[in-house]
Formats: C-alpha cells, sequence, structure tokens
C-alpha cells in the first residue's frame, strides 16, 4: 500500500499531506456553509463571475448526460418583488405568531442586493433515468456553484422554501417538463458576516468499512 500511494503522489494523484494539512478541495468542502440574503451588502457581482460559476454547475455528473437542469438569472424587477411576495405568502401561511410584524420589513428587502438563480429541473424527455437520479445531479450541480461561491470569497444559500419555489412558478415561464426547485442566493458579504461553530457528527459513526 505504501508502494502504492507513493506512485500515486508522483502521479499527482494524492495530496502530498504534511502536519495534518487538508487538501484544498477539504478545505472548502468543510467551510462552505448557508450566508442567508440578510448579510449581503451592495455590490454586484461581476457577469463573468456568475456565468464562471453556473458553468461548474454544468460539469457535475448526470446518468446518461441528461443534463437535467436549466438556471435562471432573476434580475431587474425581480429583485424588488420577491420580497414582498415574501411577505404576503408568510403572512398567508404562517399566520401573525409563525411571522410577525417585526420580520416583514427585513423579508422585504431581503433580495435586494442578492444575485438570484433560479433553479429549474428539467425532466429528461424520454423518462430514461428515474426522477431521483435527475433530482440528485441538479443537487450535485447547486453543490459546484456552491463550493465554487466559497472559494470565491461570495456568500451562498440555496433556498428551496415553498414561497421561492411558487414565486418562480408565477413569474417564470415554465415547460411541461420543468419544474422549480428554489432559488440560490449569491452576494458580496459584509465585513461582520458571523462565523459559526460548524459540526458533524464523527466519521466513525457515519462510516464502516464492510470486508467480506
Amino acid at each position: 500500500m505504501e508502494k502504492t500511494n507513493a506512485h500515486l503522489k508522483k502521479e499527482g494523484r494524492f495530496f502530498d499531506q504534511k502536519n495534518d494539512e487538508l487538501h484544498p478541495v477539504s478545505h472548502w468542502i468543510r467551510n462552505r456553509k448557508s450566508t442567508y440574503a440578510y448579510d449581503f451588502i451592495d455590490e454586484e457581482i461581476p457577469k463573468s463571475i456568475v456565468e464562471e460559476i453556473v458553468t461548474n454547475g454544468l460539469w457535475a455528473p448526470t446518468n446518461k448526460m441528461t443534463q437535467p437542469w436549466r438556471f435562471e438569472v432573476l434580475g431587474g424587477k425581480h429583485k424588488v418583488d420577491l420580497g414582498p411576495y415574501m411577505v404576503a405568502y408568510y403572512k398567508r401561511t404562517l399566520g401573525e405568531k409563525q411571522f410577525p410584524e417585526s420580520r416583514h420589513e427585513s423579508v422585504r428587502n431581503y433580495a435586494r442586493y442578492a444575485t438570484l438563480i433560479s433553479i429549474i429541473f428539467q425532466r429528461s424527455k424520454p423518462e430514461r433515468i428515474v426522477e431521483w437520479e435527475e433530482i440528485a445531479a441538479i443537487s450535485c450541480a447547486v453543490q459546484n456553484m456552491w463550493l465554487s461561491s466559497t472559494a470565491m470569497g461570495l456568500g451562498c444559500y440555496w433556498d428551496s422554501a415553498e414561497a421561492t419555489i411558487k414565486y418562480c412558478e408565477e413569474n417564470l415561464t415554465l415547460k411541461s417538463n420543468e419544474r422549480s426547485l428554489g432559488i440560490l442566493f449569491m452576494g458580496v458579504c459584509g465585513d461582520k458576516t458571523d462565523s459559526l461553530n460548524r459540526k458533524r457528527k464523527p466519521l466513525n459513526k457515519k462510516l464502516s468499512w464492510n470486508l467480506k
């Protein structure tokens, strides 16, 4: 095994770890987090960066190359309209107790500094792949975009709540084989973004070795 590992390192296939240093990709994966649009500042993400991030999403694995995704950047009036739509939706579905008036203003302005990318699931035709595999593929695409945002120092959050899904259904032109899976919020973060103490269960609780 040591000989094999040495060969792989020579070929550049293993990262040469020193002092428990993580591989760069491990660093970005473990530092990815949900950064909500409340923390975004009034600074636009350049179009070239948005396109690079979405292109990384397109390189996600996809069974039989169905590529069951489409992304739509929601600019202009969408950034003004989404917040009030969310307020009206939550007032209607949650009521005063779960959605008090004290939250209305922040939600009304929630999207104003965000780059909004609508995530659209395109069911392949003919339906050669089971649906869960196609949704798994588009989830991988979103993860690629999320990790890319993290590596570029941008905040990111996949909002798959019913309110954002309904907004897309009512405001976008979706084909018969398309379905909204929510919106990816991206933005430039301010200096006061909280650094959360994020944890996962230990490896020995989630990984076992089945050696038949």
